[in-house]
């Protein structure tokens, strides 16, 4: 009996232990579930420290699901960067376009598509603007010029004869580039060399009479003026003639300088007429006369050479309908934000039409991505026949 009695107690001593394990079980929380699991295949082996094996674009191991979320948010920020604009927005929204010519509007609109950008599309024969996307980007204070500014600095010093479109200048080693070539794929050391050579007085002579650092428009009460340093940025002057330090530009500011170019020297008022019925009375108004038409023959091959096989290229060259330009990239660090130029313009049909493009965002902006914007903004319009419909301007007789 005693012995009987001793088994009994032993067998329900183990039976009560297992029960106690089984309650145990039930009540640790899941964390503690994982972490134990954790703990274990830490023991088991050290390979599932790697990163876990996607199959069919699925984790195959949840356990690992932390660490994953940790490298995307690094990631995230990575591709980010300095920039704080998204590269997409709706660009349209608050837009004034009683005025506009359609046709250029609809061009316009649906070249830039989701970018966040701006596109000012303007007659270079009479300053009238055809339409403003984005019209709040447009008349903000401006934004660097980046290499846009190389078309500026280039007539600068073609009127001083400091250079002519002929003369080489060392970049390093034995290359030397002439003015062509430096514009067409916007060599900054040639650019920097002129800003030298100029000096900051020079250059910011050059620049108000330009344009830059006013007001482009005659009847835009929202646009606000560039604005032009006061004295050589810390950066220098070789940084200011080839990235535009220190300086800010507006989209109106360019279509007028591109306006200038593009009809040989004529720096016109830009006006925005209200509605369908102003635009058919409007008389051009002209802000002053550059003495550039002797020097515009001497830039237009660069600015067709950034089309043909520069830094513009994807625009897709057509030599029965030129497009002549410049791009710009860099950041702009007041805002800051990665930003895209091009200031361009097209002779067909004796008509010249001025389009710049630019796009604000992070790494995806950038000049040539702004060129292939003004490119799909001129092939819209082409594929309407927009050029042989469009009646020539009359330019007034005070021009």
């Amino acid at each position: 009996m005693h012995l009987k009695r001793q088994v009994i107690v032993r067998f329900l001593t183990v039976l009560a232990a297992a029960a106690a394990t089984l309650l145990q079980g039930a009540t640790t929380s899941p964390r503690a579930k994982q972490s134990t699991k954790k703990t274990t295949a830490k023991k088991r082996t050290r390979v599932r420290k790697a990163a876990p094996v996607r199959a069919a674009g699925v984790l195959a191991k949840p356990v690992a699901s932390v660490r994953v979320k940790k490298v995307v948010r690094k990631t995230a920020a990575v591709r980010r960067g300095p920039w704080q604009v998204p590269n997409y927005a709706v660009s349209t929204e608050g837009d004034v376009t009683e005025g506009d010519d359609l046709v250029a509007r609809n061009a316009a609109v649906s070249a830039l598509g989701r970018l966040n950008g701006s596109v000012v599309v303007a007659d270079a024969d009479s300053g009238r603007i055809l339409t403003i996307v984005n019209q709040k980007l447009a008349y903000k204070s401006g934004y660097q010029p980046c290499s846009t500014i190389k078309v500026p600095v280039a007539l600068a010093a073609l009127s001083e004869t400091v250079i002519d479109r002929l003369t080489k200048i060392r970049i390093y080693g034995n290359t030397k580039v002439a003015m062509t070539e430096a514009l067409a794929r916007s060599n900054n050391y040639y650019f920097a060399s002129l800003g030298e050579k100029l000096g900051f007085e020079r250059m910011s002579y050059y620049a108000r009479l330009f344009g830059l650092g006013e007001k482009a428009s005659l009847d835009i009460p929202e646009e606000q003026p560039g604005i032009l340093p006061a004295e050589t940025p810390k950066s220098g002057m070789g940084m200011m003639t080839s990235f535009g330090d220190g300086i800010t530009i507006t989209p109106l500011e360019m279509a007028g300088l591109m306006g200038a170019v593009a009809n040989g020297g004529t720096l016109y008022y830009l006006q925005y007429p209200k509605s369908r019925e102003d635009a058919g009375v409007m008389i051009p108004q002209v802000k002053r006369r550059l003495d550039i038409d002797n020097l515009i023959p001497e830039i237009k091959p660069g600015m067709m050479g950034a089309v043909e096989y520069g830094t513009a290229r994807r625009i897709g060259f057509d030599p029965n309908e030129p497009i002549y330009g410049k791009t710009g990239t860099c950041t702009d660090t007041r805002t800051p934000t990665h930003l895209g130029w091009f200031g361009s313009f097209t002779e067909v049909n004796n008509q010249r039409l001025v389009v710049v493009v630019l796009l604000t965002g992070g790494s995806a902006v950038s000049g040539p991505a702004a060129a292939g914007v003004a490119g799909n903004v001129y092939k819209n319009l082409d594929a309407t026949n927009y050029f042989a419909k469009r009646p020539s301007v009359i330019a007034s007789a005070g021009q």
